[in-house]
């Protein structure tokens, strides 16, 4: 049975990059073109293609949505050549359709493969995120304490002033209220359009990014993701599925979950090692986008493995007609 066989994540990593590279590098004709199927469409097909070489029993926990919806890299599909561990895949062959489409900043091609079952199978549906980056103690801050408690909890923890602290939160009108009380404590406010993935992403590196922490309600799949990559680079995250429906508990139900209300630490959503890689498509501040150039495509993407803690950046240069 593939589920005995050793997740080895120092061979798979190169070849999980390797994914996210072609989806990158397969929709990028479609930046500026304001065709948001289109360019998502591209990376799907490119991600599950590479995906398909790779020697991995593999099932897809967080994908492009259920099998009625999606046509390929739905949640269940099995991919790989069918040799070699059982792996949960949890992937976004393109954070940031709309960045695309519109050549904006920080869309990725995200995917993180970890050993079978260890990987939360989110539902799609919303998820009421909050994430800092490392080196503070467990637990300072929580999704139970307000805006305002977070930012002035975290100004504590960082022995600074509130004014002192950025906040990035996603631009929607249900978090107007959100962004209101985090600029009255005098913190910074550092509005994305779209790509939270990318947004929990920046408080691991608050140092390059100068982003302290990450808060607001996004997709669910997507805070798995941003939990593989903080369980690579440290930091916290934690998770509250949001319901508007019922259509959307009975998704719940069908992934498993039983307690509705339940705070997911980045622990319980990812419960073992995991490998993340997430490639550029339009240039942003975690990677570059890709780039053509006379001869050839070059790309540039994050590497992580959270059995090492390495961090990899990587150039890839393939030469083209």
């Amino acid at each position: 049975m593939s589920a005995t066989v050793d997740f080895n994540d120092r061979m798979l990593s190169l070849g999980l990059a390797r994914v996210s590279e072609a989806a990158a590098v397969a929709c990028a004709d479609m930046i500026g073109r304001g065709d948001e199927k289109a360019a998502d469409q591209a990376a799907v097909n490119a991600m599950r293609e590479q995906l398909n070489l790779l020697n991995i029993e593999g099932v897809v926990v967080i994908g492009e949505g259920e099998r009625d919806e999606a046509p390929m890299l739905f949640i269940g599909e099995e991919v790989g050549s069918g040799n070699g561990p059982g792996v949960d895949i949890a992937l976004d062959p393109l954070e940031g359709t709309t960045l695309t489409a519109k050549a904006m900043p920080n869309a990725l091609t995200v995917i993180a493969m970890a050993p079978r079952g260890t990987l939360l199978h989110a539902p799609d549906t919303y998820m009421d995120k909050l994430a800092i980056g490392p080196g503070y103690d467990k637990d300072v801050v929580s999704l139970d304490m307000s805006p305002r408690e977070r930012v002035e909890a975290l100004a504590k923890a960082q022995g600074c002033k509130t004014s002192d602290i950025t906040v990035c939160i996603l631009e929607r009108p249900r978090h107007q209220d959100m962004i209101a009380e985090v600029r009255a404590t005098g913190a910074a406010v550092y509005l994305i359009t779209d790509g939270d993935v990318a947004g929990v992403i920046h408080c691991a590196e608050a140092e390059r990014t100068g982003i302290d922490m990450y808060m607001g309600s996004g997709g669910a799949p997507e805070g798995v993701l941003a939990a593989s990559a903080l369980k690579c680079m440290g930091g916290q995250i934690w998770g509250r599925l949001l319901f508007r429906n019922d259509d959307e508990r009975a998704r719940a139900t069908k992934a498993g979950i039983t307690d509705f209300d339940r705070i997911y630490s980045r622990d319980e959503m990812v419960t073992s090692d995991v490998i993340f890689a997430a490639t550029g498509v339009t240039d942003g501040s975690i990677v570059s986008g890709v780039k053509r150039r006379p001869g050839y495509v070059e790309t540039e993407t994050v590497l992580m493995r959270s059995k090492t803690g390495s961090f990899r950046r990587m150039i890839y240069r393939n030469p083209v007609d």
